[in-house]
Protein backbone atom coordinates (compact mmCIF):
# COMPACT_ATOMS: atom_id res chain seq x y z
CA UNK A 1 0.00 0.00 0.00
CA UNK A 2 2.06 2.95 -1.21
CA UNK A 3 1.48 6.27 0.40
CA UNK A 4 -1.18 7.28 -2.93
CA UNK A 5 -3.27 4.15 -2.13
CA UNK A 6 -3.93 5.36 1.51
CA UNK A 7 -7.46 7.17 1.65
CA UNK A 8 -8.74 9.12 4.69
CA UNK A 9 -10.22 6.58 6.68
CA UNK A 10 -6.84 4.82 6.14
CA UNK A 11 -5.05 8.15 7.59
CA UNK A 12 -7.79 7.96 10.60
CA UNK A 13 -7.11 4.78 11.49
CA UNK A 14 -3.04 5.65 11.49
CA UNK A 15 -4.05 8.86 13.56
CA UNK A 16 -5.62 6.76 16.37
CA UNK A 17 -3.89 4.03 16.52
CA UNK A 18 -0.77 5.86 16.63
CA UNK A 19 -2.34 8.15 19.53
CA UNK A 20 -3.22 4.74 21.10
CA UNK A 21 -1.39 1.43 19.89
CA UNK A 22 -3.71 -0.30 22.37
CA UNK A 23 -7.30 0.00 21.08
CA UNK A 24 -9.28 -2.45 20.59
CA UNK A 25 -10.65 -3.19 16.43
CA UNK A 26 -14.38 -2.50 18.07
CA UNK A 27 -13.10 0.69 19.58
CA UNK A 28 -10.85 2.04 16.47
CA UNK A 29 -13.86 0.84 14.37
CA UNK A 30 -16.28 3.23 15.82
CA UNK A 31 -13.96 6.12 15.67
CA UNK A 32 -13.00 5.82 12.11
CA UNK A 33 -16.95 5.32 11.08
CA UNK A 34 -16.41 1.38 9.78
CA UNK A 35 -17.63 -1.99 11.53
CA UNK A 36 -15.22 -3.80 12.87
CA UNK A 37 -14.09 -6.60 10.08
CA UNK A 38 -13.43 -4.25 7.30
CA UNK A 39 -11.17 -2.22 9.83
CA UNK A 40 -9.77 -4.92 10.64
CA UNK A 41 -8.95 -5.76 6.93
CA UNK A 42 -7.61 -1.74 6.72
CA UNK A 43 -5.27 -2.54 9.89
CA UNK A 44 -4.08 -5.85 8.41
CA UNK A 45 -3.68 -4.13 4.79
CA UNK A 46 -1.65 -1.17 6.53
CA UNK A 47 0.72 -3.81 8.46
CA UNK A 48 1.76 -6.14 5.25
CA UNK A 49 2.56 -2.67 3.55
CA UNK A 50 4.91 -1.69 6.21
CA UNK A 51 3.14 1.27 7.06
CA UNK A 52 2.71 0.18 10.44
CA UNK A 53 5.98 -1.22 11.38
CA UNK A 54 5.24 -1.94 14.94
CA UNK A 55 3.62 -1.66 17.78
CA UNK A 56 5.53 -1.28 21.17
CA UNK A 57 5.47 0.42 24.45
CA UNK A 58 7.03 4.18 24.94
CA UNK A 59 8.82 3.26 28.38
CA UNK A 60 10.35 5.97 30.46
CA UNK A 61 13.68 6.28 30.49
CA UNK A 62 14.81 7.05 33.46
CA UNK A 63 12.44 5.32 35.82
CA UNK A 64 14.66 2.22 34.85
CA UNK A 65 17.37 3.73 35.74
CA UNK A 66 18.58 5.24 32.51
CA UNK A 67 19.24 8.98 33.45
CA UNK A 68 21.31 10.03 30.66
CA UNK A 69 20.89 10.46 27.01
CA UNK A 70 23.12 11.85 24.74
CA UNK A 71 23.67 12.58 21.24
CA UNK A 72 27.16 11.41 19.49
CA UNK A 73 27.92 12.84 16.34
CA UNK A 74 30.06 10.38 14.32
CA UNK A 75 32.48 10.87 11.63
CA UNK A 76 34.28 8.17 9.46
CA UNK A 77 37.37 8.21 7.85
CA UNK A 78 35.47 6.63 4.63
CA UNK A 79 32.04 7.17 3.36
CA UNK A 80 32.37 3.89 1.17
CA UNK A 81 29.44 2.27 1.08
CA UNK A 82 30.96 -0.92 2.56
CA UNK A 83 32.37 1.27 5.59
CA UNK A 84 28.72 2.63 5.88
CA UNK A 85 27.42 -0.46 6.57
CA UNK A 86 29.76 -2.12 8.86
CA UNK A 87 29.33 0.92 11.24
CA UNK A 88 25.86 1.08 10.94
CA UNK A 89 26.07 -3.28 11.92
CA UNK A 90 28.36 -2.00 14.68
CA UNK A 91 25.94 0.29 16.12
CA UNK A 92 23.24 -1.71 15.49
CA UNK A 93 24.55 -4.65 18.15
CA UNK A 94 25.06 -2.06 21.03
CA UNK A 95 21.45 -2.10 22.63
CA UNK A 96 22.66 1.55 24.28
CA UNK A 97 22.22 3.35 20.95
CA UNK A 98 18.65 4.12 20.72
CA UNK A 99 18.26 5.92 16.98
CA UNK A 100 21.24 5.79 14.14
CA UNK A 101 20.69 8.23 11.49
CA UNK A 102 22.74 8.57 8.42
CA UNK A 103 23.46 12.66 7.44
CA UNK A 104 25.16 14.53 4.86
CA UNK A 105 27.54 17.45 5.93
CA UNK A 106 31.14 16.86 7.84
CA UNK A 107 29.18 14.65 10.23
CA UNK A 108 28.45 11.20 9.04
CA UNK A 109 25.79 9.70 11.44
CA UNK A 110 23.91 10.83 15.20
CA UNK A 111 23.00 8.56 17.18
CA UNK A 112 20.42 8.73 20.39
CA UNK A 113 22.57 6.92 23.06
CA UNK A 114 20.92 6.30 26.70
CA UNK A 115 23.33 5.43 29.60
CA UNK A 116 22.83 4.65 33.65
CA UNK A 117 24.96 7.78 34.59
CA UNK A 118 28.15 9.84 33.03
CA UNK A 119 30.14 7.00 34.14
CA UNK A 120 28.55 4.16 32.13
CA UNK A 121 28.72 6.54 29.32
CA UNK A 122 32.01 7.56 29.26
CA UNK A 123 32.86 3.79 29.75
CA UNK A 124 30.37 2.87 26.70
CA UNK A 125 31.95 5.66 24.34
CA UNK A 126 35.96 4.67 25.08
CA UNK A 127 35.00 0.98 24.93
CA UNK A 128 32.52 0.68 22.53
CA UNK A 129 32.14 3.40 19.67
CA UNK A 130 35.02 5.35 19.98
CA UNK A 131 37.24 2.07 18.80
CA UNK A 132 34.71 1.24 16.42
CA UNK A 133 36.20 0.28 12.83
CA UNK A 134 36.37 3.75 10.57
CA UNK A 135 35.56 6.16 13.40
CA UNK A 136 37.75 9.25 13.17
CA UNK A 137 36.07 11.26 15.51
CA UNK A 138 33.20 11.70 18.12
CA UNK A 139 31.57 14.52 19.45
CA UNK A 140 28.83 14.54 22.19
CA UNK A 141 25.90 16.41 23.56
CA UNK A 142 24.19 15.29 26.76
CA UNK A 143 20.68 16.71 27.02
CA UNK A 144 19.30 18.75 30.02
CA UNK A 145 15.85 18.05 29.09
CA UNK A 146 13.55 16.56 26.59
CA UNK A 147 10.63 19.50 25.86
CA UNK A 148 9.29 17.50 23.05
CA UNK A 149 8.96 13.58 21.84
CA UNK A 150 6.41 12.66 19.53
CA UNK A 151 6.49 9.37 18.22
CA UNK A 152 5.54 9.40 14.09
CA UNK A 153 4.54 11.60 12.23
CA UNK A 154 1.42 14.53 11.99
CA UNK A 155 -1.34 12.88 10.40
CA UNK A 156 -3.92 15.49 11.96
Amino acid sequence: MAGSNIDDIDMQILAELQDDGRMTNVDLAKKVGLTAPPCLRRVRALEDSGTIRSYHADVDAASLGFTITVFAMVSLKSQAEDDLKAFEDHVAALPEVRECHMLNGEIDFILKVVARDLQSFQQFLTSKLTPAPNVVSVKTSLTIRTSKSSPGVPLR
